[in-house]
């Protein structure tokens, strides 16, 4: 492999963005910089960016080398853009730059996707041996075991066996298990990402998509704390090496983890730490006699022997040619063994396995020989038997028969009930006999089979779970292979979350080989699952689209990429980011002739607006919005057009004109049929009644609000009306009422990571407490609330933290605190131009 460049040189040779025809030169360069700066050591680093600064530039500058060390963490396009001004400030095209270093950042997080799990794969029922090994892994149940080896020797069969009887034995109450992906025969699925791991422990430890951090040292931190205090069994299989590891170590005792890999682990400083060998001859004839019961010896009462050392005895060898055993009915070991002799070559180290493999392929039948060739292209970790009736082009009774078989004949794993992988060594071979013995056009056949059924089968669910935007999506027609029935909103919502890093694999793949028009389809289909809080998968899904939409230059497939990308970053707070996607979709959709597309980002321009405080400026954007679903004949659009006005015009206390904008919204929602609209703006009609002491009919409409909410399962409106119900309850004087509401509220929150709405409710708290007369209840629940709403910047809620604050401080006696307090509301709400500035202007004389 070559050396990455220098910095001078590098730099003297990056391409003009603007002279560029494709991303490809400037994804290349990002990439040699990426290499230059990951690769080095902190120290050359340094010494190489000063060696390689413009000379107009100090030498003692050390943006640039912080820059460098964040970038090893993380490739974040906004770090190595500056990276690339400071080392070369007179390169412009920033924003080309920018584009550049998103295509990267998608790669990255397709590469990412992992599947993780809170219990542990199946036990081996033939397991054997290994008892001294057992002894010390679970004897030592404290601190970190590594389990090092070659491939085939067993690890991950004794990391399971070991953990069973560590969870038995020593009192733990909780697994993480994952496949770290260390050693995957295809180079397109590099190592897991130690980031995105951590994004799912985290989430089996209870903590929502919406509050996991984006960066890998604020997702360790919080994976430690979360550990802290708990009894968690932590399994880390197939490792990369010691720096893929280190980040997912917790930093607790009472936390033992488990680690597997070919690498030496000795960085780790392990304090278990077993290199495992080949059977020893004992336990090689017992896993034989076990995996393949009630063959007779024979003549030769060594044939037992002969045949173990023929697999090298190596466990994966030896169960694989124990499958191939037990399909001879009528043969003895005698037999077995001098067949064997035949085919062995002894010179070779891995001949173990690849006489397993050989002997394994060649006796299935010529289906099933098929059947494990197609399974071993799917890009993803594993499969169910859909997928490998689509992969296949057969029906789903055979395609689960050949599924049983393999893995009954030790060439497929069953990680989780109902899903099969293949070790890395059995996948290898098989893709090596796909390439020899299918053509390249049956290849991509299955591959497109494949992929048409995971975009049909996504379609399905959406359609399930969102009836009312079907007309917003991509028609996909029916696949022409089996499906799961997906009719069930439960059935739907499961198939998507266990699909989920699957699809944006695919979706990787079919934007780097060749099917662009998928990557495109499938990223428009799941906009609105992931939107609800998997925003890494976005990231990734959304960036590949937009990949996929520069091969297929159509504007308005580059659009919807741009604008479900800066939708992602918009839920992520990254509001500047989210702006440089939305304005360009915005062109772009001017350019393809989609008022809808238009509208759509205009109204996400608006809500970027909104919660900068800037109500006017999100109004008229909105308004624009408005206009153009009205001229398109959107109505379900134009009803959230009017809805999002009806918000508005509650914040500026304009509740008449509010008024109007929500009831217009629900006639055209209930003309539609969309029920999760018609919530919304029944919870938005409620919420300003309240506010403009309207008490019996907000009560109607938020009660009427919150059932709904809770029938279709959105735990973010329920939020909203639990809310407002509590507002309601504190001016009605029923502060007991009011404060079970807003824990209620609280509750859901940090649940599902919503922090407005976090901050909302600890603001009403407040209210609630002060009008119970308990003013330092009112006081600890408005200083936190307005840290919340500082964190995320929701000036309005900051506002009325410190007017809950000033209020507290007033009844506690402390007059100047309480001053202080009215001042900074007062401040707040001038600039944003809410009439609730005079209110606590008031106050404060």
């Amino acid at each position: 492999m070559s050396r990455p460049e220098e910095p001078a040189s590098l730099f003297a040779t990056l391409p003009d963005p603007g002279q560029a025809t494709t991303l490809d030169g400037l994804v290349e360069r990002l990439r040699l910089l990426k290499a230059w700066a990951g690769n080095s050591s902190y120290e050359t680093i340094k010494d190489r960016v000063n060696a390689g600064r413009p000379a107009a530039e100090p030498a003692g500058k050390t943006t640039v080398v912080d820059c460098f060390r964040l970038g090893r963490r993380r490739l974040d396009p906004d770090l190595v853009v500056s990276v690339v001004q400071a080392l070369h400030p007179d390169l412009g095209y920033v924003a080309q730059w920018r584009q550049a270093l998103r295509v990267i950042d998608g790669e990255r997080g397709a590469a990412s996707q992992v599947r993780v799990h809170d219990s542990l794969p199946p036990d081996v029922p033939e397991f054997t041996g290994r008892a001294a090994e057992l002894d010390r892994l679970v004897g030592g149940a404290a601190g970190i075991a590594a389990i090092e080896g070659m491939a085939g020797v067993g690890k991950t069969q004794l990391a399971v066996h070991a953990a069973r009887r560590l969870l038995a034995e020593h009192g733990l109450d909780r697994v993480l298990y994952v496949g770290l992906r260390g050693f995957h025969p295809d180079p397109t699925q590099p190592p897991a990402d130690p980031a995105a791991v951590l994004d799912g422990f985290l989430r089996l430890l209870g903590l929502p998509g919406q509050a996991i951090p984006h960066d890998l040292d604020g997702r360790i931190k919080l994976y430690r704390e979360r550990l802290s205090g708990t009894r968690t069994l932590i399994v880390l299989d197939d490792a990369a090496g010691a720096d893929q590891v280190r980040p997912l170590l917790p930093d607790t005792a009472g936390c033992p983890v488990l680690v597997t890999s070919r690498q030496n682990l000795t960085g780790l400083h392990p304090a278990t730490r077993l290199v495992l060998a080949v059977f020893t001859p004992d336990e090689a004839r017992q896993l034989l006699g076990r995996a393949a019961p009630g063959i007779p010896v024979g003549d030769d009462a060594g044939a037992a022997t002969r045949i173990v050392e023929h697999c090298g005895r190596l466990p994966l060898a030896l169960s694989l040619v124990s499958g191939h055993m037990r399909a001879r009915p009528g043969w003895t070991l005698t037999d077995h063994a001098d067949w064997l002799d035949d085919r062995h070559d002894a010179n070779r180290l891995d001949a173990g396995i690849e006489l397993a493999l050989s002997l394994s392929y060649q006796h299935l039948p010529a289906e099933r020989q098929r059947m494990l060739r197609l399974l071993a292209l799917h890009p993803g970790d594993d499969l169910d038997a859909y997928a490998a009736a689509a992969v296949a082009g057969t029906d789903l009774p055979t395609a689960r028969a050949h599924l049983a078989r393999l893995h009954g004949d030790h060439l497929l794993q069953q990680g989780t009930a109902g899903r099969y992988a293949a070790h890395d060594l059995v996948r290898a071979y098989a893709i090596t006999r796909a390439q020899d013995e299918d053509r390249p056009a049956e290849r991509r056949a299955a591959l497109t089979r494949l992929f048409d059924h995971y975009l049909a089968t996504a379609a399905a669910a959406m359609d399930t779970l969102y009836p009312a935007e079907t007309h917003r999506r991509p028609r996909i027609p029916p696949a022409g292979t089996p499906a799961p029935d997906l009719s069930d909103p439960d059935q739907a919502r499961h198939w998507l979350d266990t699909e989920r890093p699957i699809l944006v694999t695919v979706a990787a793949h079919t934007a780097a080989h060749g099917w662009p028009t998928h990557t495109g389809r499938l990223a428009r289909i799941l906009y609105r699952y992931l939107e609800g809080g998997h925003h890494t998968a976005a990231l990734a899904l959304h960036g590949h689209a937009q990949h996929a939409a520069g091969h297929t230059g159509d504007p308005a497939d580059q659009a919807h990429a741009l604008i479900n990308l800066g939708v992602t970053h918009l839920r992520l707070g990254r509001h500047d980011a989210a702006a440089e996607h939305l304005r360009p979709a915005l062109a772009l959709f001017r350019q393809a002739g989609d008022p809808g597309g238009q509208a759509r980002t205009l109204t996400n321009l608006g809500l970027i607006e909104l919660l900068s405080g800037r109500h006017r400026p999100a109004a008229d954007h909105y308004a624009q919005s408005l206009a153009l679903h009205r001229a398109a004949g959107d109505q379900i659009g134009e009803a959230r057009a009017l809805g999002n006005l009806g918000d508005i015009e509650t914040l500026l206390s304009r509740h008449q004109s509010a008024a109007d904008h929500y009831r217009s919204a629900l006639a055209l929602f209930r003309q539609v049929g969309d029920r999760a609209g018609e919530t919304h703006v029944l919870s938005g009609l409620g919420y300003s009644e309240v506010r403009s002491g309207q008490y019996g009919p907000a009560g109607d409409h938020l009660r009427e609000a919150l059932a709904r909410y809770r029938q279709l399962g959105h735990r973010d409106g329920e939020v909203s009306a639990l809310d407002s119900l509590g507002l309601l309850h504190t001016r009605l004087g029923r502060p007991a009422e009011a404060i079970d509401h807003h824990r209620q509220a609280l509750t859901i929150t940090r649940q599902t990571g919503d922090r407005d709405g976090e901050a909302w409710a600890l603001n009403g708290l407040g209210e609630a407490a002060r009008s119970a007369g308990n003013a330092t209840d009112a006081l600890a629940h408005h200083t936190e609330a307005q840290a919340v709403a500082a964190d995320i910047g929701s000036r309005e809620q900051q506002a009325r933290a410190h007017t809950g604050l000033g209020h507290a401080q007033h009844a506690l006696g402390n007059v100047a605190l309480a001053r202080e307090h009215y001042q900074h509301a007062v401040t707040l709400y001038t600039e944003l131009d809410l009439p609730e500035a005079a209110e606590v202007r008031a106050h404060l004389t």
